[in-house]
């Protein structure tokens, strides 16, 4: 089973630091930036692997 977030995957969010309100939303992988961050239906925040925690819940 693949473990890297790619695009189109459905993710939920564990934690993002600093953005409280993000935890436990769930969205799509739309975009994965030239830095790795990963940006989603779930808001206007990217995820920063390097910091934020985050499930994959269904592979694309």
């Amino acid at each position: 089973m693949r473990t890297t977030v790619q695009i189109g995957d459905t993710i939920r969010i564990i934690e993002m630091v600093g953005e409280p309100t993000y935890t436990g939303k769930i969205g799509i992988v739309k975009i994965i930036d030239d830095i790795g961050q990963i940006h989603g239906t779930w808001g206007g925040c990217a995820i920063q692997p390097e910091h934020d925690r985050y499930e994959i819940l269904q592979h694309a």
